[in-house]
Formats: structure tokens, sequence, C-alpha cells
């Protein structure tokens, strides 16, 4: 299965969950898409169906094909540690996750992009790699031709909230991956162990 491009308001909705972190996807209408969808009451599922629910939709948050989240998933579980906390802060770490978290970008998606067009340089070299993963006290930064974009100075302005876990210098387009994530500082509404025990199954 390939990464998802199309709508992500219409999977946050099938999913009942905010993708983008903001709540804005199921403000108006938080019910399932589609003529069977009801604004009273949603499909009963069975504890598989939840399982792989949670898994889509840490998946889907991060943007990962289903190929990518199995394999971090595999290495995650080698690790010392808890599986699933391990897998989150893996999330966390890669690239394009991290040009998100400091500002450069509103969403993931188009955190990507720019790391695909080769604007964010890691500690001063270019990486056009996504799902490249950083080690706390790495500096990445917008390369300096990129660093008047327009949809960079945006995401700036819109003063989305950075987590303690990354600084950023907004004025010199510059940050720093202080230190792994703790997982209270992640995203409180996904069960990860649910995603644990859909791959053990």
């Amino acid at each position: 299965m390939s990464r998802n491009t199309g709508p992500v308001w219409r999977i946050s909705r099938r999913l009942n969950f905010s993708i983008l972190e903001t709540g804005e996807e199921l403000t108006r209408r938080p019910y399932i898409p589609g003529q069977h969808g009801s604004p009273t009451k949603r499909i009963k599922q069975s504890n598989y169906g939840l399982q792989k629910a949670e898994k889509q939709k840490i998946r889907h948050m991060y943007g990962l094909s289903e190929k990518q989240f199995y394999n971090t998933y595999v290495k995650a579980s080698k690790m010392q540690g808890v599986t699933g906390t391990n897998l989150l802060i893996m999330l966390e770490s890669r690239l394009d996750n991290l040009v998100y978290r400091l500002g450069f970008a509103t969403t993931r998606r188009q955190a990507r992009q720019l790391v695909n067009h080769g604007h964010i340089l890691v500690d001063g070299k270019k990486v056009d790699i996504p799902s490249y993963r950083c080690k706390p006290g790495q500096t990445i930064e917008v390369k300096e031709k990129s660093r008047n974009l327009a949809i960079i100075s945006e995401a700036l302005e819109a003063s989305i909230s950075t987590k303690d876990f990354v600084s950023v210098d907004k004025d010199n387009r510059k940050g720093t991956y202080v230190r792994l994530p703790e997982r209270n500082e992640l995203n409180t509404e996904v069960n990860e162990l649910l995603v644990i025990e859909y791959y053990n199954r």
C-alpha cells in the first residue's frame, strides 16, 4: 500500500482523529464521510478493528506508507525499552517531522515537500530524504537561498507552538534537535499499545 496523497480531512473523519493535530478537520462534520455517514452514531468496531484504526491514525499522522511504517516498527521492536514509545520517538526523529516541529512548515506534508526539494540542511549539508533519522544535537536549517520563501515565512508567522525537545531561531531559519522526546510530550490521543497488539496478533 502506497502513501496516501488524498484528502486529509476525509481520512480524519473516517478515523475520528485529527491527523493535523489541530482538530479543525472534525469541527464542522465530526462523523464518517460518505452517504452512510451518520452525525449521531458510529459503527461499533471489533478489537482487530480498533487495533488497525490506531495503526492508521499514527501512520497517516506522520505520512508513512504501510511498508515504511512496518519497517519502523520492526526497528523499534529490536531496541531496548518500550516498543511503542520507541516507535513514536523514531517517527518524531524523522527530518520531515522535525522541520514541521520547528515551525518551518504548517503541515508534515509541506515539510516533506521542503525536504524533497532540497531546501533543508542538516549540520550544514543538504539532505533531501524526508525519512532521514536525525540525532539529538544536530542542527536543522533552511538553505540560505530559500530563507525568504513565502511558505516558510507564513509558517513561522503562524506561531505554531514548538515542542521542548527542539529549539528554533526564527530569524535565522535555524533550529536544533535538542533531545529525544518524552512520551508525555507527544500526542496523547493515540494508543501505541494497540499498534503493538496489531502486529503481534
